[in-house]
Parts: C-alpha cells; sequence; structure tokens
C-alpha cells in the first residue's frame, strides 16, 4: 500500500524512504556594497538560468532590507530530483555555479510544509530523487 500525501509520496519499492516533494531553495550570500551591482547582474543571470530547467517553479532575487551586504537567491523545484538535476546541467555549470558557489555554507534546501496535520514532516532518512507526481 502507497500513502501518498500533497508534498511527497512513500515509496513502497523501497521501504523508510520518504520522497520529497516541492522543494524550497535558498542561498544567502554577503556581497560587499562595492561589489552590488556586479553581483546583481550576475544573480539575475543565475536565476534567469535556472529558470529554463526542468522543473523549475518559480523564484527571486532579494536584498535584506536591514543589512544591503545580504543577498538572497530563492526558487522553487518540483522536487529535489529537479533541482540537482538543474546543477548538472552544462549551461548552469556555466552560468549559476561560480555564482551559487559564493552563498553562505550552510543547507539551501527546504521541503515544502503543507498546511494541516496530513503532511508527514522530514525526517534524517535517505531519499529518492526521482519524480514525484503533483
Amino acid at each position: 500500500m502507497t500513502t501518498i500525501f500533497k508534498s511527497g509520496r512513500r515509496d513502497v519499492r523501497r521501504p523508510g524512504r520518504l520522497r520529497v516533494g516541492r522543494v524550497i531553495v535558498v542561498n544567502r550570500f554577503r556581497v560587499p556594497s562595492a561589489d552590488a551591482e556586479e553581483f546583481r547582474a550576475g544573480v539575475e543571470l543565475a536565476h534567469r538560468t535556472l529558470a529554463q530547467r526542468p522543473g523549475y517553479l518559480g523564484g527571486e532575487v532579494g536584498r535584506n532590507v536591514d543589512d544591503p551586504e545580504l543577498w538572497v537567491l530563492t526558487t522553487r523545484w518540483q522536487n529535489v530530483g529537479s533541482y540537482r538535476r538543474a546543477l548538472s546541467a552544462y549551461d548552469v555549470k556555466l552560468s549559476a555555479v561560480p555564482l551559487l558557489s559564493r552563498a553562505l555554507d550552510e543547507p539551501s534546501a527546504y521541503e515544502r510544509v503543507e498546511d494541516g496535520a496530513g503532511q508527514e514532516l522530514n525526517r534524517a532518512v535517505p531519499r529518492e530523487l526521482g519524480r514525484v507526481d503533483p
């Protein structure tokens, strides 16, 4: 029996593994004010490049209102596999990965938490990178 959740599905082929559904990726950057315009051009190019990849659902670039040296690139993906495959694409390696390597060293991929109590939350178990039905 397969238990289906809004954001994921228990994988009956590999008991104990939970396939993660929709993913939010948050990359934060510390950028000196003198480099802001150059960084802006680079982060916008990285975002446009990622947006062309299969599984991309949306995203935005932001700058902190209290600390203008703190920037963020957030993207939303169909699943974690889509995001990881996007990072291995040739055009992303050329246009986005060099900029993403400047991100603050912290975990960046988050599962989307749905409203209500019916969703099983993230646990420290191996993941399936395969497709998840919406």
